[in-house]
């Protein structure tokens, strides 16, 4: 039957956590696809009763979560990472990308975003060489996919520390000249710090924020037909055919696809396909009732603003979170194989529950981005909805809710008045301080 299954596997892998200042509720299921390459992942702070705990869980339809409920003492991470071409990928990003983040240089100085955004392209350089290799191959179901040897699994390696900080140590063996996997993975993380919201992109997940009850994007999906990734692609010597590149990937940004970064002239940030995120930035406010991060699994069948009046329904009557995500699956799960509603479907749903003193958060805010003071406007524009102005958010959302309900297929697309709250990374990716 092609990529689907003759029925589809409906069982939920969930989790729920949560700690003073917030609670999250996560779950993934398969649903019609042959395999499952979803992988969830979730840090928080000061939950843990085990310091730098770190749990994997599996179930049969081999989907992972990982939680490490302790990033550091005042920074909760959430992520999901959507797999394409095989599994392995979302996984080695489940399993590192937070750790990179936490050890990276602009992170020990207080640069939340450019940590992110350098973690996200270190990615790609982990999985070369033949300690990526291994790693991919412990990770995956299919060897033989990864090379077509079988040694190198096997294989007792010599190893050599790395001169990078990040101490991630190199290997020789056979597969020493691996360039990376074919396969790869989206990547939409959120970073909470006191009052502040940093969400990292690459690809077509996505992450929305509900502001009393409105929808409003903090990512962009990475298609290959918006005018940047087109301009980048062709650039770089690649083409856009049906809507994918090259004619095969229907994304523009991900973590590994190397096929499409083999350009040796150019950086990893102007390959026809770059794991280079957009960075946003939020200052959140008693107005934010809860932040959901979810595969395109979801939005194929569901708008942001229609996911946030469905969350917003359910919380009425059901309090644990998983729960929610397990109902947004059954409402879109097609009744047969084939179109929208047949994907891997991947959900996280974090609930605020307070915020710090105006005191204690300023000086959270101040170590955010040592490296920039200038507000983004859309920090801006969330600024003049938690001060009491919501005439801009308003209008927008209002504007949004009338073109989804005169639109159809098209309504599960993010409209331009979803997307009034995203700013865009710079060109150095530096993050803008919220003021």
């Amino acid at each position: 039957m092609g990529v689907y299954l003759s029925t589809p596997k409906t069982e939920k892998a969930s989790e729920d956590g949560e700690n003073d200042k917030l609670r999250y509720g996560l779950s993934s299921m398969q649903g019609w696809r042959t395999t499952m390459e979803d992988a969830p992942c979730v840090m928080l702070q000061n939950y843990c009763l085990f310091n730098g705990a770190y749990k994997i869980f599996f179930f049969s339809i081999a989907c992972q979560h990982a939680a490490h409920l302790d990033l550091d003492k005042s920074t909760s991470f959430f992520g999901v990472y959507d797999g394409h071409g095989g599994k392995a990928v979302a996984k080695f990003c489940a399993k590192y990308l937070h750790l990179q983040v936490l050890k990276h240089e602009a992170y020990l100085a207080g640069d939340l975003g450019t940590s992110l955004q350098k973690t996200f392209l270190r990615m790609d350089e982990m999985m070369r060489g033949q300690r990526g290799w291994r790693e991919l191959a412990v990770l995956g179901d299919n060897i033989e996919k990864l090379s077509g040897m079988l040694e190198g699994f096997i294989w007792s390696p010599r190893t050599e520390h790395n001169a990078h900080s990040d101490d991630w140590v190199l290997e020789e063996g056979p597969h020493s000249d691996f360039t990376g996997p074919n396969s790869g993975c989206t990547a939409c993380v959120a970073v909470i710090r006191g009052k502040q919201l940093i969400v990292a992109n690459a690809g077509d997940s996505r992450c929305v924020i509900s502001r009393k009850g409105r929808a409003h994007n903090l990512s962009k999906d990475h298609k290959p037909d918006l005018e940047v990734e087109r301009e980048r692609i062709h650039k770089a010597g690649g083409f856009i055919q049906v809507g994918r590149v090259n004619g095969s990937l229907n994304l523009a940004r991900a973590i590994g696809d190397m096929e499409f970064k083999q350009n040796k002239s150019l950086p990893a940030e102007k390959q026809i396909v770059t794991a280079d995120p957009d960075i946003t930035s939020v200052e959140l406010c008693e107005d934010d009732e809860f932040l959901v991060i979810a595969c395109d699994g979801i939005w194929d069948c569901m708008s942001s603003q229609q996911l946030v009046d469905f969350i917003g329904a359910q919380l009425k009557t059901e309090n644990k979170l998983s729960v929610v995500c397990e109902k947004v699956f059954d409402r879109c799960l097609a009744p047969a194989s084939g179109g929208e509603g047949c994907d891997n479907m991947t959900m996280i749903l974090i609930q605020f529950k307070s915020f710090s003193s105006p005191d204690e958060s300023l000086a959270q805010s101040s170590n955010v981005d040592k490296s920039s003071a200038q507000a983004s406007s859309g920090d801006e524009s969330l600024a003049k909805a938690c001060n009491g102005d919501r005439s801009s958010v308003q209008a927008s959302a209002d504007k949004n809710s009338a073109q989804e309900s005169n639109s159809g297929k098209s309504s599960a697309q993010p409209s331009p008045a979803d997307n009034s709250l995203i700013q865009p990374s710079k060109a150095d990716n530096s993050l803008a301080e919220s003021k």
